[in-house]
């Protein structure tokens, strides 16, 4: 299965910030909305990601004064992304070899979706099973 068809029907908003937003802000984002990444985008280019992680890291070097930054300060970049093409079990093997949770999905006009690896789990999980219905049902009938 494609990421094409994974992301299809999701009628959510991309939820982003931009290089200049205070980590502040993007914080809030993140805990307000209750997601772990922001795609970093300029314009509709993707030019880093934004997650949790980040924000740890910043204080811990920081401390407080690092909510005080630019989120193009403390963020990931550049971005590891795939395209609408690209193989659901290839993008989860990519975050996993990566140690990323998030995968911005790009095409030639930039930005066009957002994958977690809890998306890519939740697909593999639904397939396992599916095959296991199969199998069940192959097995009764004979």
């Amino acid at each position: 299965m494609s990421i094409s068809q994974i992301i299809a029907g999701r009628e959510q908003a991309i939820i982003t910030c931009v290089a200049q937003d205070l980590v502040r802000d993007a914080t809030r984002v993140l805990a307000e909305k209750r997601i772990g990444a922001l795609p970093v985008v300029e314009g509709n280019k993707v030019v880093g990601i934004f997650s949790e992680r980040d924000v740890l890291y910043c204080i811990a070097r920081d401390g407080a004064e690092a909510l005080d930054g630019k989120v193009g300060d403390v963020m990931t970049a550049p971005a590891i992304t795939i395209d609408l093409a690209s193989d659901a079990l290839e993008a989860l093997s990519l975050m996993t070899r990566r140690r990323i949770r998030h995968l911005p999905v790009v095409d030639e006009s930039g930005l066009i979706g957002f994958v977690s690896i809890g998306d890519l789990v939740k697909y593999r999980i639904d397939q396992v099973e599916f095959e296991a219905q199969q199998m069940r049902e192959y097995i009764t009938a004979a």
